[in-house]
């Protein structure tokens, strides 16, 4: 569902809220590489904003370039207005410019993937990328959506975010998934004693039965958006024991090593 459905709802206290501005933006939202072409009227299921409303916004929207209207299907997708966007903000990422080499070595060096993402809501974005050419990977890119909970990823940036806050993000997720919140939070717990304990969270089929994954977080020297890192694969070639002894400690040291670089800057 959309923002006007989203448990998490400070805005609605809020005077400096702009609603018009976040229902707009709530309809890009509505685009993903699952459902790229999208109507009025399926805008309006996923939103849960009245069609007038939406016509109004698709219309705005497509003027600004924001979206781009399809005469076969009648249908929008999103526009070349999105994607500057996207760029700006991926360009404005020191921590990314400065891990990507290390980040395409240690692929290289273990023959797996190795991902660094941040926090939207409740789950994580890809903001870059990398793999070895021989390995068999999850067939994901910059811009992935992935779960908070499940992920190794998602959990490492869950460690290191202060208790308070900690606990609203897993009060959230325990309201967006009351059926699965007893193994969700089974799974959380553990992940934060493994990152208390070696500096790394696991996640073992847990996202994907048959992925497995390390991650580790990095807070920005700079104060900006808390960042995180996974190395995974396939879980025929990433056990539990090579993720403990071998994957997670080099994933720590790759983080150190993004950590001094953008200290020396």
């Amino acid at each position: 569902m959309g923002l006007l459905h989203d448990p998490d709802e400070e805005e609605a206290k809020d005077r400096q809220f702009v609603t018009a501005l976040a229902r707009g933006l709530e309809v890009l939202r509505a685009f993903t590489p699952h459902t790229p072409l999208l109507g009025n009227r399926e805008l309006a299921a996923s939103t849960g904003l009245p069609k007038p409303t939406i016509s109004r916004l698709t219309h705005t929207l497509t003027r600004l370039g924001y979206l781009k209207y399809s005469e076969r299907s009648g249908k929008y997708q999103l526009g070349t207005g999105v994607l500057s966007l996207g760029y700006a903000a991926l360009s404005s990422m020191d921590a990314r410019q400065m891990a990507r080499p290390l980040m395409q070595e240690m692929a290289h060096q273990v023959n797996a993937m190795v991902s660094l993402g941040t926090r939207d809501r409740l789950s994580m974005v890809y903001v870059e990328h990398c793999r070895s050419p021989s390995a068999v990977t999850v067939r994901l890119d910059v811009g992935a959506r992935i779960p908070l909970a499940t992920t190794a990823m998602g959990r490492a940036l869950l460690a290191t975010l202060p208790e308070l806050e900690q606990r609203v993000m897993m009060e959230r997720i325990a309201r967006q998934e009351p059926d699965q919140w007893p193994r969700l939070r089974d799974g959380i717990e553990q992940a934060l004693e493994e990152y208390r304990t070696h500096g790394f969270t696991l996640s073992v089929g847990e996202w994907t039965s048959d992925v497995n994954a390390v991650g580790v977080a990095l807070i920005p020297p700079d104060g900006s958006q808390v960042l995180a890192f996974n190395c995974g694969g396939p879980s025929c070639q990433l056990s539990r024991e090579r993720l403990m002894n071998d994957l997670g400690p080099r994933l720590v040291d790759l983080v150190r090593g993004v950590e001094a670089g953008l200290l020396r800057r």
